[in-house]
């Protein structure tokens, strides 16, 4: 008697809660066990949020549905505005542009190995297919022109080059001559900046870049004179051409280097001062003569 009692006692239990749209613990009884169930209910109009629900969910809509509350019939959000579309990315260097902004954007196209040359500080051909050739590798409008976006994305894929990147195959500004360079007829060698002046008097009437001796074979520094040249000199001690050479201090000698004119200042010599020029070097070995001095100087 006592158990069918507790048998109808559960089953209206049950009834009132889900009449009430609840969902809470109903105990379910067999024979002597109680096991706990879960009763899921339809929310009334007025009713809350289900339990299960939480606040800022991936639900689409965040309120007026079924269940969520508030009493209000559910309605459909009306379609937002489509955006302003964003602005193009502004150009910033192009075909034709020169500077020094150019130069360093070639040196680090150069990083990433889209620019095999230069640079030269002007936005040539070759830079206009290098810059495309980044573009379409990162899913950008491959028009050739460096625009703000392509910048910024070259910028954090590279580091910020080094002055003899910058002037890897020459270009850069000369040094002021030193004093011992101001009287007489002088070639006068800045490791500075990396150039030669050839001056007579104190004027310059030439200039062109020059590059040194590695750290292993270094290029003497001090004040010297030519005392040899050679127009068709062979190197005996490196097996290696050396035209247009001007002897100066013992081995070493101003002279033309095919290596200089290929690989610029990502290499060096044997101590020699090389210049990539070669018709410049041509005139100047012209008019250089035995007896002249050669000032080397920082």
């Amino acid at each position: 008697m006592r158990t069918r009692d507790m048998r109808r006692s559960a089953a209206a239990l049950a009834v009132i809660v889900v009449v009430g749209g609840c969902t809470g613990p109903v105990v379910r009884v067999e024979g002597d066990q109680r096991q706990p169930v879960r009763v899921d209910g339809t929310a009334t109009p007025g009713g809350g949020r289900d339990d299960g629900d939480t606040a800022g969910g991936d639900s689409d809509e965040k309120g007026g549905g079924p269940g969520s509350g508030g009493g209000a019939a559910a309605t459909t959000a009306p379609p937002k505005d489509d955006p302003t579309p964003a602005a193009p990315a502004k150009v910033l260097w192009s075909r034709g542009d020169e500077g020094f902004e150019v130069r360093e954007l070639q040196a680090r196209l150069r990083q990433v190995a889209w620019l095999h040359v230069g640079p030269t500080g002007t936005y040539d051909e070759l830079t206009v297919q290098a810059v495309k050739g980044f573009q379409g590798k990162r899913g950008l409008p491959r028009t050739g022109r460096t625009d703000t976006v392509t910048w910024a994305r070259l910028m954090g894929m590279t580091r910020e080059p080094g002055k003899w990147e910058l002037y890897a195959f020459g270009g850069q500004p000369a040094a002021e001559p030193d004093p011992r360079c101001l009287t007489g007829r002088v070639l006068c060698i800045s490791k500075t900046s990396r150039t030669l002046r050839w001056m007579v008097n104190g004027t310059t009437l030439t200039t062109v870049e020059v590059r040194f001796g590695s750290q292993y074979t270094p290029t003497r520094e001090g004040v010297f004179s030519v005392y040899f040249k050679s127009r068709d000199h062979w190197s005996t001690l490196y097996d290696t051409a050396m035209p247009y050479a001007m002897f100066f201090s013992g081995g070493q000698a101003v002279h033309y280097s095919s290596d200089f004119a290929a690989r610029g200042y990502y290499g060096a010599s044997h101590g020699c001062v090389n210049v990539r020029d070669e018709a410049a070097i041509a005139r100047l070995f012209a008019q250089v003569r035995n007896g002249d001095k050669v000032v080397v100087y920082w």
